[in-house]
């Protein structure tokens, strides 16, 4: 039996890789998979992956496209979500901030360099017409470190999944005054070379199951109830979120979708022109 180490954010998304283990369906197929939460995102699971305490990850679209070409030994299986993510822009609740043109040269809290909340403050300043050179941030670990650093005025910017923060919102711990969509499917699923290498057809049929459960999971009747009690949150933002969200039920390629993610990393200086060179051999 094939066993792996894979990581993931604890959020709504992973929801059909904890019910296909809590089923059984990767031991049926002879796969032993070890899940494990990451509350610091993308840039601790590259870490992961770097130090192999990884050998899959559930990673964003932009940061595993950005580590891999600046030399993370890893390779992309699959698009895992094709709909965007809805990153919120949160503020401290106290605070006289209303809208995102006031926060320009403020101090922006992000789990890890190299982590979505970094790569899409980015995207934020560059709609908003600022210098992105002159970006300041400070590294506070996950979502809980965020909240502290909004309260304690360590930071005044905080980019997460706008329906994960929802509850702290509610409990006035911040304030989200907009959000900021990828322009790209938001989730891919990144395996550590050796692993690629060796284990093709056990990581095929990995995909296969956690599709399937995705497209379950899209159908079904309960599933509003089963992600509002799970991941405690109202009903009426998960319908939205489930309306708002779709999976790679079918393992499509979506090359297009990495040429943009490319295209954007490139202009924001996030990506080195020589790094983007022979990108489809690299990243798959």
């Amino acid at each position: 039996m094939l066993g792996l180490k894979v990581g993931g954010v604890p959020e709504h998304f992973n929801l059909p890789w904890r019910m296909a283990i809590e089923e059984g369906k990767f031991r049926d197929e002879g796969i032993q998979l070890h899940w494990s939460d990451m509350g610091g995102g993308t840039g601790q699971m590259i870490r992961g992956l770097e130090n192999e305490t990884l050998d899959v990850a559930i990673l964003l679209t932009e940061g595993g496209t950005r580590a891999i070409l600046q030399g993370l030994d890893a390779k992309i299986i699959q698009v895992y979500v094709n709909t965007p993510l809805r990153w919120g822009i949160h503020v401290p609740y106290k605070s006289d901030y209303e809208q995102v043109s006031d926060l320009e040269n403020k101090t922006i809290a992000i789990s890890r360099f190299g982590s979505g909340s970094h790569l899409m403050s980015y995207v934020m300043a560059h709609q908003q017409g600022w210098n992105t050179d002159s970006l300041k941030f400070n590294v506070i670990g996950d979502v809980y470190g965020g909240l502290w650093a909004l309260e304690n005025d360590e930071a005044q910017v905080f980019l997460w999944e706008k329906y994960t923060t929802h509850p702290y919102t509610e409990q006035k711990k911040c304030r989200r005054v907009d959000e900021v969509i990828t322009p790209w499917p938001c989730f891919v699923i990144a395996v550590r070379k050796e692993i690629f290498d060796k284990h093709p057809e056990e990581l095929k049929k990995m995909c296969d199951i956690v599709n399937q459960k995705a497209q379950e999971l899209k159908e079904n009747e309960n599933a509003i109830d089963l992600i509002s009690w799970r991941y405690n949150l109202r009903r009426s933002h998960v319908e939205n979120w489930l309306n708002e969200t779709d999976w790679n039920y079918d393992g499509i390629k979506y090359p297009l979708a990495f040429e943009k993610t490319i295209s954007y990393l490139l202009k924001l200086g996030l990506l080195e022109k020589e790094q983007a060179e022979d990108w489809r051999t690299k990243l798959f």
